[in-house]
């Protein structure tokens, strides 16, 4: 949720965000309305609460001709007291339902639009001049035996499958990867829970706009997440963190489920989009002063993993009308896919300021000991979608595969070839 004392200093501002998520503005005049509405109840319910209080020591001190006048009216006056405190719980409720329903205000800086208006910041890399015709990551995955949709879809439907032999081993390496320069890079890590509470869901901000994405599993109350980012997010929920020797940083290894409701028909074909993949996420907690500084690392860590695994990418501005609910900022790297002739998101990293840690009560203590509410942000260091890349970019015109030098002592080889 946004910060309230910033909406009602900067509306226009809080507006503008809107504007330029392609969101309604006017959600904010809404907001400002039930936050009146709200503080006006709550005094209300206050001043009588006083007075019905001071009563009861007047009661008290009052003769035996005073005391039965004075019940009366204190009668009177605690039903009052109950209307207006049903009155300030219906207040309070509309004020919560006004202030999710507003998206985190947009960082100066991001560019405004959808999801075509991203701003190329950076090309690293040179696409690979192929002298042969290159295969699609699925054509090879199935030759060498990495992957295999068919019975993945047999087993469990459309967009499921399995890793077999090197390919399991590919991924494993990949993530292991991953975890070891998380560790190196000052990240505790994790393996959570991929099953969380309806308020932690909720809190991470993926029960908004992205509910149709969420797995619910009805009978439990329980939902899978599509990412670490959510149990870690919640790891710290309800706590004062101690931020004086720095941020706290979190790596969290999960399998990861998606409904990808809405998608069908794009990326059908393969393992870019499916329902269910393995992530190595990072996620840190730290002074909102300190979050903007923090974003640029996490995507140098990003493009310290990618460089690693040799492949072509471009860094982006994700515009406003993209950045999900959550998010302020957000910059994607993106991998060149040759077969496809463009450039496929591999990671992510976002800079939530304020949101996700006032929703989940994830508070620090400042330099005079008072608590103030904590920064979140995460970012991607390793997903199954980066085999594609892999893959596609490492082949070779006998229709083996390279292995970046960085994977070879996971995955056992240096030349991925067909099984015999």
């Amino acid at each position: 949720m946004i910060d309230l004392r910033f909406l009602r200093d900067n509306p226009d501002a809080v507006r503008a965000s809107q504007r330029a998520r392609g969101e309604d503005p006017a959600l904010v005049d809404a907001l400002l309305e039930a936050d009146a509405a709200r503080r006006a109840a709550v005094a209300t319910a206050d001043n009588l609460r006083a007075e019905h209080k001071a009563m009861g020591k007047l009661i008290g001190k009052a003769t035996p001709e005073e005391r039965s006048v004075l019940l009366e009216h204190a009668q009177e006056m605690s039903a009052k007291v109950k209307e207006a405190e049903v009155v300030q719980h219906a207040a309070e409720a509309d004020m919560d339902l006004a202030h999710r329903a507003i998206s985190n205000v947009v960082q100066e800086g991001a560019p405004a639009g959808g999801e075509d208006d991203y701003i190329v910041l950076e090309t690293i890399g040179t696409p690979r001049e192929f002298d042969f015709e290159p295969k699609d990551h699925v054509e090879l995955g199935e030759s060498l035996g990495l992957f295999d949709m068919e019975r993945g879809a047999k087993v469990s439907g459309a967009r499921f499958y399995f890793m077999t032999g090197y390919g399991a081993l590919l991924q494993l390496g990949l993530l292991q990867l991953a975890a070891q320069k998380a560790v190196a890079n000052g990240f505790t890590m994790m393996i959570p829970p991929v099953l969380v509470r309806p308020e932690i869901m909720a809190g991470t901000g993926f029960l908004g706009q992205h509910s149709a994405e969420v797995y619910h599993l009805e009978e439990d109350e329980l939902y899978l997440v599509g990412t670490s980012e959510v149990p870690l997010a919640g790891y710290h929920s309800d706590e004062i963190l101690d931020l004086s020797a720095g941020p706290k940083r979190y790596a969290g290894w999960s399998s990861c489920f998606r409904r990808e409701a809405g998608s069908y028909g794009k990326d059908t074909r393969g393992i870019i989009r499916v329902h269910q993949f393995d992530k190595v996420e990072m996620f840190v907690f730290t002074t909102p002063e300190e979050a903007a500084a923090e974003h640029k690392r996490l995507l140098a860590w990003e493009q310290d993993m990618l460089a690693a695994v040799e492949v072509p990418y471009r860094i982006i501005d994700v515009a406003a009308g993209d950045l999900g609910s959550s998010a302020a900022r957000k910059f994607d790297c993106e991998a060149w896919v040759p077969t496809q002739q463009t450039y496929r998101e591999l990671t992510s990293t976002s800079n939530c300021t304020t949101f996700q840690a006032r929703r989940l009560a994830v508070r620090y203590r400042d330099e005079n000991g008072k608590p103030q509410i904590a920064a979140t942000l995460n970012g991607t260091l390793a997903t199954t979608r980066w085999i594609v890349a892999i893959l596609e970019n490492h082949q070779q015109p006998d229709g083996s595969v390279r292995v970046p030098a960085a994977l070879v002592p996971f995955v056992g080889t240096e030349v991925l070839t067909p099984p015999r």
